[in-house]
């Protein structure tokens, strides 16, 4: 029809980082701020086995089996989410791809929407840094609130600044050897999937290591373009 407007295509998405880079904290931001929607990995298995879709229930009976979900799963799962209406203002990807073979099921994936990886954001980070950033972290036990020894303490310690609390939680695996094993693992996973991306032209580096708006600021412009 003369004049009509072809239907927009949700932009997508993907952050991409190590543990601490603070991917879940920009992608809350991003779904304030623009509407996109976030996906993790894990929030959408659970979501499909609770609701008892087919993929769900094949992914449920691999993860009672003890085993790990298949991409071929993840990728049926990750389709039968983009379809919901709540995702035609764009999506976060978080946690996924993580390797090549994901990304190349994931393109074909959106080939089949008229989709594609509009950018995936590479949030860099210093490691030594690194380390010590998520070695202090920790967390309400009964509000979840979170604080750091060095860069956010509760006011008063050991009580929650929101809530009152005085359980605090931390990760077992928050510790200085343990982190930077994690970061070693996360650079040698992903050095392939950083070189996938460049070569398609979609990656983006955002320097991830000054404060948390300054970062915020550099994915809202990337994020602006996006829906332009």
């Amino acid at each position: 029809m003369d004049g009509a407007q072809a239907p927009q295509i949700a932009p997508v998405l993907i952050l991409l980082g190590p543990p601490g880079a603070g991917k879940g904290t920009q992608a809350r931001m991003l779904q304030d701020t623009h509407g996109m929607v976030q996906l993790s990995t894990g929030d959408l298995l659970r979501a499909a086995v609770a609701a008892g879709t087919p993929a769900g229930q094949k992914a449920k009976a691999v993860m009672e089996a003890g085993d790990l979900v298949s991409d071929d799963i993840v990728i049926a799962i990750l389709r039968d989410r983009l379809s919901e209406p709540d995702t035609s203002a764009g999506v976060i990807l978080d946690g996924f791809p993580r390797t090549k073979v994901q990304a190349e099921a994931l393109d074909a994936l959106l080939e089949d929407t008229g989709q594609r990886i509009n950018a995936a954001v590479s949030l860099e980070v210093d490691d030594t840094a690194m380390v010590e950033r998520i070695s202090g972290r920790f967390t309400c036990g009964s509000c979840g609130e979170g604080y750091h020894d060095s860069f956010k303490p509760t006011a008063k310690p050991g009580v929650c600044d929101k809530c009152g609390a005085k359980e605090m939680k931390r990760r077992a695996d928050d510790n200085a050897e343990t982190v930077a094993q994690r970061l070693d693992a996360y650079h040698m996973q992903t050095a392939p999937l950083i070189a996938y991306y460049h070569e398609t032209g979609a990656l983006v580096r955002v320097p991830a290591m000054g404060p948390i708006n300054e970062i915020a600021a550099s994915l809202n412009t990337i994020a602006n373009v996006l829906k332009s």
